[in-house]
C-alpha cells in the first residue's frame, strides 16, 4: 500500500492507495507543535478504523507547504512504518513537467502536484484553482508545460479579516450560498459578498488567465470549499476532490526515493 500525505496550512490530508485505488482518505488539523509519536496516535487510529494496517505500508510520499511539520513528518515514517518519506518539490518533479517559473524553488509542493494530476487527467490546457489556506490559480499549457499562476487569500482568511475588523458585524456561516445577491438582513449580505464576490474573484482571475493564454483552457477545482465556490462560479467546468492526492499517487511511482529534504 502507499500513504500519501499533502500537508496544507490549515489541514493536512491523507490517504490510502492500494495499486491505482485510492481506498480510504482523511482530513485533519496541522498542528506544527505536535511530535511524531502523537501524530502516530492519530494515524494509526485512524489506520486501525478503517482495517489498514501499518505493516502494509510499504511507500510514503509527502508534499509539505509546513516546514516545522519536515520533520515531524520524516521521523513517523522512519520510526513507525520503517522507510524514509519520499519529498514532492520542484527539482524531484523536474523531469515530469517543464517548469516555467522564474525560481522553480519558490512553487509550493501542492501545486506542483496538482499540476501534474490535472494534466495527467485532461492532458489539454488548465487552470486549476485550489481552494485552501490560499486560493491558488496554476496555469497548465496544452504541451503539459507548467506556466505560473497567481495567489489569493482564501475565503475563510478573507471572511476572518471582516468579522475581525468589523466589530459590529456578526460572524455567520459561509457553507451555503444566498439565495440572491440582493441580501434582505446582515446576515444573507454577508453571505453574499462573501460567497458570490468570491465567485466574482475567481471568474474575474480565470477570465484573465485564459486570454493570457490563449487557448480553449479548461477551468478546475480542488480544495475543501471548491464545491461551494464551483456552485456560484460561471467559470469552474470540474471539482476534483482527490487531485492533489492522486497526483502525489502518480510522482511516487517515477520517483525514486531521496535524501531528506533540509527544514526551516
Amino acid at each position: 500500500m502507499l500513504l500519501v500525505i499533502d500537508v496544507g496550512n490549515t489541514n493536512i490530508v491523507l490517504g490510502i492507495y492500494r495499486d491505482a485505488t485510492l481506498i480510504q482518505s482523511w482530513r485533519i488539523r496541522t498542528e506544527r507543535n505536535t511530535t511524531e509519536d502523537e501524530f502516530y496516535v492519530i494515524a494509526s487510529g485512524l489506520f486501525a478504523g478503517n482495517q489498514v494496517e501499518r505493516r502494509q505500508i510499504e511507500r510514503t510520499i509527502i508534499s509539505c507547504v509546513v516546514p516545522p511539520m519536515v520533520n515531524i513528518l520524516d521521523a513517523f515514517c522512519r520510526k513507525y512504518l520503517n522507510h524514509s518519506p519520499v519529498w514532492v518539490d520542484a527539482h524531484s518533479v523536474s523531469g515530469m513537467m517543464p517548469i516555467l517559473y522564474t525560481n522553480p524553488a519558490e512553487i509550493g509542493a501542492d501545486r506542483i502536484v496538482n499540476a501534474i494530476a490535472a494534466y495527467a487527467l485532461f492532458q489539454s490546457s488548465l487552470v486549476v484553482i485550489d481552494f485552501g489556506t490560499a486560493t491558488t490559480f496554476d496555469a497548465i499549457s496544452e504541451k503539459g508545460e507548467y506556466l505560473g499562476g497567481a495567489i489569493a487569500p482564501g475565503i475563510m482568511i478573507s471572511a476572518e479579516a471582516l468579522f475581525q475588523k468589523a466589530s459590529k458585524l456578526p460572524r455567520v456561516e459561509i457553507f451555503q450560498p444566498p439565495s440572491s445577491a440582493i441580501g434582505k438582513d446582515t446576515i444573507s449580505s454577508i453571505q453574499s459578498g462573501i460567497i458570490l464576490g468570491y465567485a466574482g474573484l475567481v471568474d474575474g482571475m480565470t477570465t484573465r488567465l485564459k486570454e493570457e493564454m490563449g487557448s480553449n483552457t479548461r477551468i478546475i477545482a480542488t480544495g475543501g470549499l471548491a464545491p461551494l465556490i464551483a456552485n456560484v462560479s460561471k467559470t469552474i467546468e470540474s471539482v476534483e476532490p482527490n487531485l492533489t492526492l492522486e497526483g502525489l499517487r502518480l510522482i511516487s511511482h517515477r520517483l525514486a526515493p531521496p535524501s531528506r529534504p533540509q527544514s526551516a
